[in-house]
C-alpha cells in the first residue's frame, strides 16, 4: 500500500468520525505532516489497509482517536526535544567559536607581552651589567678621592693661645722653628700615616694689639719681633700661614668657626685641632658641631693654658699639652709707669693741666690732646671743639716742677686726630636745618651711595674750613665698632671729641663714660644711659 492512499484514508476517516464523535483535542487533517515512524528495534508495526480501517472506524473509532493523538503529543515532544538539541548544538558551535576567538587574542596578546618581556629582560640584563661596571668604577674613583689628599688641619686662636717667647725673639727663624716643632708634635699624634698625610696649620690673630700685649707682658723687646715670628712661621711650610685680622672684637673667632665648620664637610679633613683652651666663649660652638660620633672623633683640642671649664663640659678631646711650644700663662700688663705702653694712665693728685693741641700732636695719634704740657715757647694753642675762638693757655715757668704727663689711651685704635676748627664755618654748617643739611657722607667719603634719594643736601659746595666743620660735627656720633674699627678713614668718633680739661662740655654727649677719659665730669645728666 502506497504512502498516498494510506494518507488518503486516513484522512477520510478522520473525517468521518468527526460527524459522530466528540471534537478531539487535536485532528490530523490532510495538511498535517505524518510522522516518519520507524519500528524500533524487534518491534513489528503494522498499518491498517483500507478495509481495516473502515473496520476500525466501526469498531473502535474512539479508541483509535486517542491512540493517533497520543502518537501526535510524542512526536511533538520529540519535535521539541530536537529543537531543543538543535539550539543547544548551535549555541555550543557559536560559544566554542566566541571562546576561540577570545582565546586567540589572549594568546596573541600575551605572545607580545612575553616578547616585549624577553626584549626588556635582555635590556634589563644588559643595562644591569653596565651598571654594576659604572658602580665598580665610580666606588673606585670615591675610594680613590676619599684616600687622596688627606689632610689634618690646625686652627689657633692667636690672641689666646701664644707661642713661647724663645720662639718669638729669634724672628723669623723662631717662627720657622715653631713651624716644624709644631708639625713633628702632630705628626706624632697622627702615627704611622704622617707620610701620608698633609699637616695645615693657621694662626689668626691681631698682630698689633698683640704685639703691643706681649710688649706690655716685657716678653718683647720690639713689636716688631711678633711680625718677623710670624713672616717665618708662614715661610717655614707652603701649609703653615700665620694671619693677621686686624682690630675686631672676635674676627679671629670668626674665621676658626668657619674654617672648621667649612672643614668638616671635607671627607678628606682626617682630623681638626683647635688652640682655643683658654676662650669659654668657644663652648657654644663645639655644643654645636660635636652632634655625632663621627665629628667628634675629628675635633681636638690643642692645650696651652689650662683648658676652662666650660669647654671641658662639652666633653672634647683634649690632647696632652705642648709646653716646650706653647705658653702656659696668660699675658699680664707690667709695663708699670711706662706711659705708652699703659691702657689707662691715672692722673697726678697736683693741680690739673689742660689738654692742649700743638701742631706736633695734631699729625700722631698716639701724642694725643690730652698730654699735659710742661714747657714750651712760645705758648700753643688749644683746639676746643666748642670754644668760640683759638685761646692761649699760659704755661708753667721753668722753675716750677715739670708735672707728670698723664696719657689716655682709650683702646686699640687710639686717640682720633683733632682737626682744626674755625668757629665762623662751623656755626654756618649748623644753621642749615631739614633739606639744606649737607650730607655728610657726600662730602666725607665721596659720592653718596643714595645719589637723589638721599634727603640732604650734595650739590653745596664747602670751603675747607666747612669740610673741617662738617667732619667735626660728624665725629661728635659714635662709631658703632668703638676702638675696635679698622676703617682708616672713619668719620665717626671713637672716643668723646667734646672733653676739655676734665670735663665733657656737650650737655647732650652720645658716647659711653668709657668713651672719657678716667675722671671726666659731665654736662649730660643722663650720660649713663648711653
Amino acid at each position: 500500500m502506497s504512502t498516498k492512499s494510506s494518507t488518503t484514508t486516513t484522512s477520510s476517516t478522520f473525517s468521518t468520525n468527526a460527524n459522530t464523535t466528540p471534537a478531539a483535542p487535536y485532528l490530523l487533517t490532510s495538511q498535517s505532516p505524518l510522522p516518519s515512524l520507524s519500528s524500533p528495534p524487534g518491534v513489528n508495526v503494522r498499518f491498517p489497509s483500507a478495509i481495516g480501517l473502515k473496520s476500525m472506524e466501526r469498531a473502535k473509532p474512539v479508541a483509535m482517536s486517542s491512540e493517533i493523538m497520543d502518537f501526535v503529543g510524542r512526536y511533538q515532544t520529540l519535535q521539541g526535544y530536537q529543537a531543543a538539541s538543535d539550539q543547544l548544538m548551535k549555541d555550543l558551535l557559536i560559544y566554542a567559536k566566541e571562546i576561540e576567538r577570545t582565546i586567540g587574542e589572549e594568546n596573541r596578546i600575551l605572545k607580545q607581552k612575553l616578547r616585549n618581556a624577553e626584549l626588556d629582560l635582555d635590556h634589563a640584563t644588559i643595562s644591569r651589567r653596565e651598571m654594576q661596571q659604572t658602580l665598580s668604577g665610580l666606588e673606585s674613583d670615591n675610594n680613590y678621592l676619599k684616600n687622596r689628599n688627606p689632610y689634618v688641619l690646625i686652627l689657633i686662636d692667636g690672641d689666646g693661645l701664644l707661642f713661647q717667647e724663645t720662639y718669638i725673639k729669634q724672628g723669623i727663624e723662631g717662627g720657622k722653628q715653631a713651624a716644624y716643632a709644631l708639625r713633628s708634635a702632630v705628626a706624632e699624634y697622627v702615627g704611622s700615616q704622617s707620610g701620608e698625610v698633609e699637616i695645615i696649620a693657621k694662626v689668626c690673630a691681631n698682630m698689633s694689639g698683640l704685639a703691643r700685649a706681649m710688649r706690655r707682658d716685657g716678653c718683647l723687646d720690639s713689636e716688631s719681633e711678633l711680625k718677623e715670628f710670624s713672616l717665618g712661621f708662614t715661610q717655614a711650610k707652603a701649609s703653615f700661614d700665620f694671619i693677621d685680622v686686624g682690630h675686631g672684637k672676635e674676627r679671629a673667632d670668626s674665621k676658626i668657626k668657619e674654617a672648621t665648620r667649612w672643614h668638616l664637610r671635607n671627607y678628606n679633613c682626617r682630623q681638626i685641632l683647635l688652640g682655643i683652651s683658654h676662650d669659654a666663649g668657644y663652648a657654644p660652638f663645639l655644643d654645636e658641631i660635636l652632634q655625632d660620633a663621627d665629628t667628634r672623633a675629628r675635633v681636638s683640642l690643642i692645650e696651652g693654658f689650662a683648658t676652662v671649664r666650660e669647654l671641658k663640659n662639652t666633653n672634647v678631646h683634649i690632647l696632652d699639652p705642648l709646653p716646650s711650644l706653647f705658653r702656659n700663662q696668660k699675658l699680664v700688663d707690667r709695663s708699670g709707669d711706662r706711659s705708652a705702653e699703659s691702657t689707662y694712665f691715672k692722673p697726678t693728685t697736683t693741680s690739673p693741666t689742660l689738654a692742649v693741641s700743638s701742631p706736633a700732636s695734631a699729625t700722631t695719634p698716639s701724642s694725643s690732646s690730652w698730654a699735659g704740657v710742661t714747657k714750651a715757647s712760645p705758648p700753643p694753642q688749644i683746639t676746643t671743639p666748642l670754644a668760640n675762638k683759638n685761646v692761649n693757655i699760659p704755661i708753667r715757668t721753668a722753675s716750677q716742677p715739670k708735672p707728670q704727663t698723664p696719657t689716655w689711651n682709650p683702646g686699640e685704635r687710639g686717640i682720633d686726630p683733632p682737626i682744626p676748627i674755625n668757629q665762623s664755618a662751623l656755626e654756618n654748617i649748623k644753621k642749615r636745618t631739614g633739606a639744606a643739611k649737607l650730607c655728610n657722607n657726600h662730602y666725607l667719603r665721596g659720592p653718596c651711595a643714595k645719589g637723589d634719594e638721599c634727603c640732604f643736601e650734595h650739590k653745596y659746595r664747602p670751603n675747607a674750613d666747612e669740610i673741617n666743620a662738617i667732619a667735626h660735627l660728624t665725629r661728635l656720633n659714635p662709631c658703632t665698632s668703638g676702638q675696635e674699627c679698622d676703617v682708616e678713614n672713619c668719620i665717626y668718633g671713637h672716643h668723646c671729641p667734646s672733653v676739655v680739661g676734665n670735663t665733657c662740655t656737650h650737655p647732650f654727649c652720645k658716647f659711653r663714660i668709657t668713651d672719657h677719659p678716667p675722671g671726666t665730669k659731665f654736662k649730660n645728666a643722663k650720660i649713663h644711659e648711653n
